[in-house]
């Protein structure tokens, strides 16, 4: 088997890319270990951020999300005392003039694997599901192999130009490029909910909370998606669905909100922590989405990132192989420039609206100084805004 470039795993990052080198005339083979049906369910971001909007549109991936989308002019910041806890809008069309939009990532992964079969991507050929025994040899020649085991374990090699690796943290790519990776993890997770109850605030609302962080968001007009800070090593089976209830009443509460309440239909504890693995290439292989780069959830840019690099890397791609190398040689450089400010971003974000056990007193009077500043201040509000909007892809920041 040949291939312009092969691409390891089926995420966002994986179909996109894919979708993008064949709008430039590139072939791509997609592995991918688990079942189509898998990905498509599996539940994860739900923020896109205005650069992914609209490169999904230029790409002509755009007809769904702006049906079922739910676009948002702003985010909403909840804390104070009790008895005296306020909201404070972040309005992003005032401050930068753009917004984000709210549509799930399995959305996004049923989307890009319907437009690859439309565009006569076939199962089997250009896109393989379950397959196993991924190794990856050659990536310092112009001609890697990439040898895997199908569903019916079937034994296949496939050489190509490229190797697009977007398997994440736990994939095989990672390690062959970058062993060392710069890490940090929270003290705390967050326990997630999808709940059949329609939501009540048209905006995500972030709360901060004596008792933990919580944020209140959506997926579509009847399915809402919450979060609350636990600690890391919860057990979702520990938190009935009473008690997750409850505890996110006392949370989000404020002057005039109501919390709809209904049948919980997932439920799960998702790490915090951040990684860089550096650098994002070797050779002809090539890091994208979470397997260069992982940053917790609070500034919604896990999804956007891995896009953010495929948009450099299919260009990147396509001038490899015609024979010019800068854009490959810049990748790395390109790309972690907007991943460290990603992660600074939501490091800040983190902090700032997170209960830390060992927070001293100090510690938690700067907290509570920085989101008064942080709503009080446009300057301040709108530097939020500009990092949550996202910037251009591409730009070296």
């Amino acid at each position: 088997m040949r291939t312009q470039v092969a691409i390891i795993g089926a995420g966002p990052a994986g179909l996109l890319l894919s979708h993008l080198l064949a709008g430039e005339g590139v072939d791509s083979v997609v592995l991918e270990a688990r079942s189509r049906s898998y990905i498509e369910q599996r539940v994860r971001a739900g923020v896109l951020e205005h650069p992914t909007v609209q490169l999904l549109r230029e790409a002509g991936l755009a007809d769904r999300l702006d049906r079922e989308g739910m676009p948002h002019a702003g985010i909403t910041l909840r804390f104070g005392e009790p008895g005296e806890r306020r909201d404070h809008h972040i309005d992003f069309h005032d401050l930068v003039g753009r917004g984000i939009t709210v549509y799930g990532q399995q959305e996004v992964v049923k989307d890009l694997v319907a437009a690859r079969i439309a565009d006569g991507a076939e199962i089997g050929a250009q896109l393989w599901f379950e397959v196993s025994e991924i190794a990856i040899s050659g990536i310092e020649s112009d001609a890697p192999v990439v040898a895997f085991t199908d569903a019916e374990g079937r034994r296949h090699e496939l050489t190509c130009a490229a190797v697009a690796g977007c398997d994440g943290y736990h994939g095989i790519c990672r390690p062959l490029v970058a062993p060392r990776t710069i890490e940090r993890t929270y003290p705390f997770a967050w326990l997630g909910i999808l709940a059949k109850a329609a939501p009540t605030h048209h905006e995500l609302v972030y709360s901060h909370h004596p008792n933990g962080f919580a944020l209140y968001s959506m997926r579509s007009p009847e399915i809402t998606r919450l979060y609350l800070q636990v600690p890391p090593d919860t057990d979702p089976a520990s938190w009935s669905d009473a008690r997750i209830w409850d505890e996110l009443g006392t949370r989000l509460a404020a002057e005039g909100f109501h919390l709809n309440e209904g049948p919980v239909l997932e439920k799960g504890v998702t790490a915090m922590r951040s990684m860089v693995a550096e650098p994002m290439r070797r050779g002809r292989l090539f890091l994208a989405g979470d397997a260069a780069h992982i940053v917790p959830p609070t500034g919604a840019k896990g999804m956007n990132l891995a896009v953010a690099d495929v948009a450099v890397l299919a260009g990147a791609l396509r001038d490899l192989l015609r024979g010019d190398h800068r854009a490959a040689d810049a990748y790395t450089r390109t790309c972690l420039s907007r991943v460290w400010r990603a992660e600074h971003f939501s490091w800040w974000m983190t902090s700032m609206l997170h209960i830390f056990d060992d927070a001293t007193e100090f510690d938690r009077r700067l907290q509570q100084a920085q989101l008064a500043y942080t709503v009080s201040s446009r300057a301040a509000a709108t530097s939020l805004a500009e990092n949550y909007t996202g910037f251009p892809h591409g730009a070296v920041l």
